[in-house]
């Protein structure tokens, strides 16, 4: 490991800064070869600074132009310069400091700060990238007003944009033109946005609660004008939905969406001038699959909901990030609950959380909802932030109920308007809405890992009382050896023979309501608990975590035939669900033990029968018979030993033959039954039934030679890119290379000229599991396709290998990690936020039966590179000690 050691930040040493910029005025000139930015920082000491103190302002990449405060020039020895810091002593306790500072856009490879894309000029700030614009105090705390001017050439940059309300026009001499820009709510650095450069509009509009009416303008290439109306149309639901869910309104007169295809990230919230991904507006039956029209309805929804929870309110410290995202994530998935099925976004939330985020949680970056400390902030825009922070947010939801929980919101927003906040200030405004005391709640935001409930259960027939005896435990992890008990909201039923019982808790009403109640919430605050349930027939199956009301693991030893039980007519989807997949992982873990096996468990095959001859949400049902992911089984196996990932992968193939040749004709009966012959539509109806339809054709091609040429067919009989994608997919895996070859030169053909469906196609061959898959992603990296510099064509490659081709990134040579690991050499000197991201498969190199040696060596190499970033330093340190 390199010998200077970025310096690691701590929670416990935050300091709040000595001055506060009241107001921002920005000036750029921006240029081909270079860009001019003209600073005035309207600063003032704050009441707890003593008179000596110094204004502290972050810059990186910068050339000092000038320096001047209150119109005069500083001498050298009124300031220290280094290579990130601009330090400035003696100042008044109020004044104006002016800055000029010399930058390079085109040649910005980090995409952070200001950068050229294709000619665009564009900003992404968050979460330190200002400071690669002028010298700030770059910190979520520093809140300020801005008026931001933009010069440039009329004829390569028509549009000029940034936060606020738009004040003036002015032709400039020279074909140049200016653009002034107006925003009158305080907000940190890292909500500063630019936009310069020739895009076409769709414009729209919104009338607000109050009978205001809001400008919707999106910006896009002319060529992808027609690909708008969902992220638009997504827009105007998320506004109403706001309205009506949480009493929110839009505050300016004009909201901007900017799609850009260089982009480090999905989207960004900057204030009224929100910077999007291409992959996460631009939609289109062609180009965009049924979960990308669902991601970028969930995308535009979360970004608008930041207007208030993130940019009205935002956070005090990086440390507080889930404040923000958590709270947001959460808002955007009950909009999307409230959009499509309730049931099937709790399973699809659960997936993320089970497959991704326990596996971090379990990692060597494990880290707290509010991490304690950190070297790099970008590391952790992470799954623990976002998701597992939103679950943290929902289970506060469960505990107050809606009405507390909206009052608490209500608080929130209107006591911290304009304020910089911590998850505590949240908490609290929760507490004194609801008269309750959520100390022992917000461990959940200290402490990390995914804690375990152990349930056992007894019955006493004579009495008709049933026992659940839970215990929890949270295990070590990375400088948390030790785990208090948390507050975990158990969502839970009992099943009888003819359907779900009522639950009766000795001694109490469950929550208030009748006594005829199905569903209860078990308080689960304590190392060791027993709950008793009375005036019971029979002996029931308990229905446990219904609606995945924690983000925990539970170990219950389920019987197979109390899961075909809970499958077969448990009243919760995502418990049904979650049995079915319990079913599997048994039967895939028999296969592993016993690889000649080749006869089905009897109980699996009725609850196949069963799943199928019921009437389900199709999109459910479809998740109900897909085979448990290949990361999903690592991860599991990983918590209790180490994963053998080719085992997994021939256990995985034998079952999907088993399946395939058990419930042929169930196959083509749903395969016959849900697929769609309309005309495309992002609805759910037909989202669920095509991808009913998908799953039934995948098990029917499996080992079947006329099953690989139907979905050759259905290949070229569709028309969109789920269908299309889901039997290209299809035809590959069964291996048949003619078949596949001629269908990859037909996508190709087809749509070359269209970026997005061009990741895919990368992506579908990058997972691609038969043939010499790292042969064929190094000459995919050479194909015009592909582009090094772009995060997306590198995450749809790359990051597609090493994460969704787990036999083939674990072969035995090493040839996969050697393959990732030369790869993000390249990117820790250009793009070291995507370079850290893409290190993730290495990191868990402990969790391997097989590999972890070669896995290890490669992060040693990497940690000896002569520079690294502070992004990768950190992954590397981490995942090395």
């Amino acid at each position: 490991m390199r010998d200077a050691q970025p310096k690691t930040i701590f929670l416990s040493e935050y300091r709040a800064p000595d001055y506060g910029i009241s107001h921002t005025e920005l000036h750029f000139e921006l240029f081909d070869a270079h860009s001019l930015v003209h600073a005035r920082l309207h600063f003032r000491r704050s009441d707890t600074a003593s008179d000596d103190a110094t204004l502290v302002l972050n810059g990186q990449e910068l050339e000092l132009q000038a320096l001047a405060l209150d119109g005069e020039a500083l001498d050298a020895q009124d300031y220290e310069l280094s290579d990130d810091v601009l330090r400035i002593n003696g100042l008044p306790a109020s004044g104006v400091l002016e800055t000029t500072a010399r930058i390079y856009p085109q040649s910005n490879t980090s995409l952070e700060g200001l950068y050229r894309s294709r000619g665009l000029f564009c900003t992404q700030c968050e979460a330190e990238g200002f400071r690669k614009i002028t010298w700030f105090p770059d910190r979520p705390d520093v809140m300020s007003t801005y008026r931001v001017t933009i010069d440039a050439d009329a004829r390569h940059c028509p549009e000029l944009l940034s936060n606020g309300n738009l004040m003036e026009t002015v032709e400039l001499p020279n074909a140049r033109h200016r653009a002034v820009w107006d925003d009158p709510f305080p907000k940190p650095s890292y909500l500063f946005a630019l936009m310069a450069g020739n895009l076409s509009r769709v414009e729209d509009s919104f009338t607000t609660m109050s009978g205001r009416k809001v400008r919707l303008i999106i910006l896009v290439e002319e060529i992808d004008l027609d690909k708008c109306d969902h992220a638009m149309d997504s827009l105007k639901r998320s506004m109403r939905w706001d309205e009506e869910r949480f009493g929110r309104e839009y505050d300016l007169d004009v909201f901007h969406i900017v799609a850009v295809d260089d982009f480090n990230m999905g989207a960004m919230e900057n204030k009224s001038l929100n910077i999007f991904n291409t992959s996460c507006v631009l939609a289109a039956p062609d180009t965009t699959t049924d979960a990308g029209y669902q991601r970028i309805e969930s995308i535009v929804a979360h970004e608008y909901f930041h207007n208030w929870s993130g940019n009205r309110v935002t956070c005090r410290d990086w440390f507080q990030l889930s404040l923000k995202e958590g709270f947001t994530v959460f808002r955007d998935a009950e909009f999307s609950a409230d959009m499509g099925s309730r049931s099937l976004k709790r399973v699809e939330d659960a997936m993320v959380m089970r497959t991704q985020q326990f596996a971090e949680d379990a990692g060597p970056m494990s880290h707290p909802v509010r991490p304690a400390s950190f070297i790099e902030i970008s590391n952790f825009y992470t799954l623990t932030v976002y998701e597992k922070g939103a679950e943290v947010v929902r289970m506060l939801q469960t505990l107050l109920g809606e009405n507390d929980f909206r009052r608490g919101s209500d608080l929130y927003f209107d006591r911290h308007d304009g304020q910089a906040v911590t998850c505590d200030d949240f908490v609290a405004a929760m507490e004194e809405a609801s008269g309750r005391d959520l100390t022992d709640f917000k461990r959940w935001y200290s402490q990390a890992g995914t804690p375990e409930l152990t349930i056992r259960d007894s019955w006493d027939a004579e009495q008709g009382v049933y026992r659940l005896s839970v215990s929890q435990q949270t295990p070590p992890t990375p400088g948390q050896p030790e785990k208090e008990p948390l507050v975990v909201p158990l969502a839970m039923g009992l099943l009888g023979e003819a359907g779900n019982l009522r639950v009766s808790l000795e001694g109490e009403m469950p929550d208030g309501e009748t006594a005829d109640n199905t569903h209860r919430i078990l308080m689960v605050d304590q190392p060791h608990q027993e709950f008793r349930f009375t005036g019971l027939p029979e002996r029931p199956t308990p229905s446990l975590l219904r609606g995945f009301s924690a983000p925990v693991r539970v170990d219950y030893p389920y019987t197979a035939e109390q899961l075909l039980a809970l499958v077969s007519r448990d009243d919760d989807e995502f418990v049904r669900w979650d049995a079915m997949q319990q079913l599997m992982v048994s039967a895939l873990q028999t296969l592993q033990a016993e690889p000649r096996r080749s006869s089905l468990d009897p109980l699996l095959e009725e609850a196949v029968n069963a799943i199928c001859s019921q009437t389900l949400d199709p999109a459910v049902q479809a998740d109900m018979l897909r085979l448990p992911s290949e990361t999903y089984l690592a991860g599991l196996a990983s918590h209790h030993g180490k994963a053998d990932v080719h085992g997994i992968f021939r256990a995985r193939e034998a079952l999907r033959a088993a399946l395939a040749h058990a419930f042929r004709q169930r196959w083509e009966q749903l395969f016959d039954a849900h697929r769609v012959t309309g005309f495309y539509a992002a609805r759910g109806d037909q989202i669920g039934a095509r991808a009913l339809a998908n799953v039934a054709l995948d098990y029917l091609a499996s080992g079947n030679e006329e099953g690989v040429s139907r979905a050759a067919q259905y290949y070229y009989a569709a028309d969109n890119l789920t269908n299309r994608l889901a039997a290209l997919r299809t035809v590959l895996r069964e291996g048949d290379a003619a078949v596949g070859d001629a269908l990859l030169d037909d996508f190709y053909a087809r749509f070359k000229h269209e970026a997005l469906a061009m990741n895919h196609w990368l992506s579908v061959q990058a997972e691609n599991t038969s043939g010499d898959a790292i042969a064929r992603v190094r000459a995919l990296m050479e194909h015009p396709a592909y582009d090094s510099r772009n995060p997306n064509k590198i995450r749809a490659l790359i990051g597609a290998f090493a994460n969704a081709n787990a036999v083939n990134f674990h072969k035995e040579d090493g040839a996969g990690y050697r393959l990732l690991g030369e790869v993000v050499e390249v990117l820790n000197e250009q793009n070291p936020q995507i370079a850290s991201r893409l290190l993730t498969p290495l990191t868990r190199w402990n969790n391997y039966a097989q590999g972890s040696e070669l896995m290890r060596a490669e992060l040693q190499r990497l940690s000896e590179l002569p520079s690294l970033s502070p992004d990768v330093y950190e992954v590397l340190s981490k995942s090395l000690a």
